[in-house]
């Protein structure tokens, strides 16, 4: 009987306060700058060292380029398996040319683990999204050229 009078209390305390809760799918929250989501692929940026592949521990990367006659490397495939990825951002902190990125892209669900894989075009569709989502994080240089992300790098 006591319990259930200390449980009352808790509850009659708590009623008058403030609710933080969100109705989540109309509002959405705000997610702090290093939050690690999804992946997102700058593709002109790859190199294709494969660092990213041998340093994730899942091995859920696989990607491939080929020589143009140019003679630079050019990305022809990147996938990741989402169904096995862990989000540990490992692959972020070794890509050289910061060709890969996180967002704060998180809802993943699906009925059949075969749409968990996504390869390239999702993941740069996924930094389009990101850039048009956040303009604020990213910044044009003075030629206006080419736009550099500000926000999430270590200072």
């Amino acid at each position: 009987m006591f319990g259930f009078l200390k449980g009352l209390g808790v509850t009659l305390r708590e009623l008058p306060k403030h609710k933080v809760t969100l109705q989540y799918p109309d509002v959405r929250p705000e997610w702090p700058e290093r939050f690690r989501g999804v992946h997102r692929l700058l593709v002109d940026e790859c190199i294709v060292c494969n660092q990213c592949a041998r340093i994730c521990p899942t091995d859920c990367i696989s990607l491939s380029g080929t020589r143009g006659e140019d003679k630079k490397i050019r990305l022809d495939t990147f996938d990741i398996n989402f169904d096995t990825c862990i989000l540990c951002d490992l692959c972020t902190e070794v890509c050289p040319t910061e060709a890969i990125l996180m967002s704060d892209t998180f809802e993943m669900a699906q009925y059949s683990r075969d749409n968990l894989y996504l390869d390239m075009h999702w993941l740069h569709d996924n930094e389009l999204r990101y850039e048009r989502n956040h303009p604020e994080r990213f910044q044009k240089d003075a030629e206006g050229n080419e736009a550099t992300e500000t926000a999430g790098e270590p200072q």
